[in-house]
């Protein structure tokens, strides 16, 4: 937590790192994103200091980057929670995820999948039993915030790289691994979508695309179920989603979750090398929590 020299005091890019440059406040960020507030819960997640913490939540607090939220009178207790500010850090921090899983914990090539074995592979799986954390994203019909975890037995979300429609997709797409097969995942859920209902489970899908693309493309290829957009990437890092760049814009890895109506994960499909086999795999589950009831 350095003051700015005046040399740079025209440098945004000094300012930014004033900020947030500590490896210790990059983590309370991803931390806070992933649904963790409490002094405790941060404490016990990131093996930090008491006095190094409050140290660093005071200079987040200071900086607009967090904001102090009670939860509790006598006496009185606060969480901290990111501002709009701190959500507008998303964006940098699955920058840097997806530049390590690249290049520090890849082999540098670019890829929309990964192999089982990877570091992403393991983050998703690790995933299973965990809760999603309150968040809403701009849903395809209105842009009106949707939650991602529907009523019913379950919701299966299915995040995906991007449709072909109506945006051309970038020079070279059909030449990364993974990214082909978007329209036809979207298919699948549409023509299983009422043996999911049936099943009493809701589908959601999800990619990077603004609200208005995924309108249009929803429209021409009858697809009945809500198509969410984590254009600012907040379910990616609620979840540490693995990413890939393409045309200047971070798209989500092929990826499929099953989540009960409490919002816990229940099941997870990274990577997704088999489409047909990934949805049916997910109605499987679904109909195995029904049975459970």
């Amino acid at each position: 937590m350095r003051s700015v020299p005046e040399r740079d005091a025209a440098c945004a890019i000094a300012q930014a790192a004033a900020v947030v440059g500590d490896w210790w406040s990059l983590l309370l960020i991803r931390e806070t994103a992933r649904g963790h507030h409490r002094f405790d819960a941060l404490q016990e997640e990131l093996g930090i200091s008491r006095k190094v913490l409050t140290e660093r939540l005071a200079h987040l607090v200071e900086t607009g980057v967090l904001e102090k939220v009670p939860y509790q009178e006598r006496p009185t207790r606060h969480e901290y929670r990111l501002t709009e500010s701190g959500r507008g850090l998303l964006p940098v921090l699955l920058s840097m995820q997806d530049w390590a899983d690249r290049w520090i914990l890849g082999d540098g090539s670019l890829s929309g999948t990964a192999d089982e074995t990877s570091a992403e592979a393991r983050r998703v799986a690790d995933l299973t039993g965990r809760r999603l954390p309150r968040l809403r994203l701009p849903g395809h019909r209105d842009g009106a915030p949707v939650d991602p975890v529907a009523d019913g037995v379950a919701t299966v979300l299915f995040c995906y790289p991007a449709t072909g429609s109506p945006s051309p997709l970038p020079e070279g797409w059909s030449h990364i691994p993974g990214t082909v097969g978007c329209t036809l995942e979207n298919r699948l859920f549409r023509d299983a979508y009422e043996d999911f209902r049936a099943a009493g489970a809701e589908v959601r899908g999800v990619s990077t695309q603004r609200p208005d693309e995924q309108r249009v493309f929803a429209s021409h290829e009858d697809i009945p179920f809500t198509l969410l957009s984590d254009v600012d990437l907040r379910l990616a890092a609620a979840l540490r989603l693995p990413t890939f760049r393409a045309g200047q814009l971070l798209r989500l890895k092929r990826t499929v979750l099953v989540i009960d109506r409490d919002g816990t994960v229940r099941h997870a499909r990274f990577p997704v090398t088999d489409i047909p086999a990934a949805v049916n795999e997910a109605l499987a589950e679904v109909r195995r929590l029904a049975a459970e009831g």
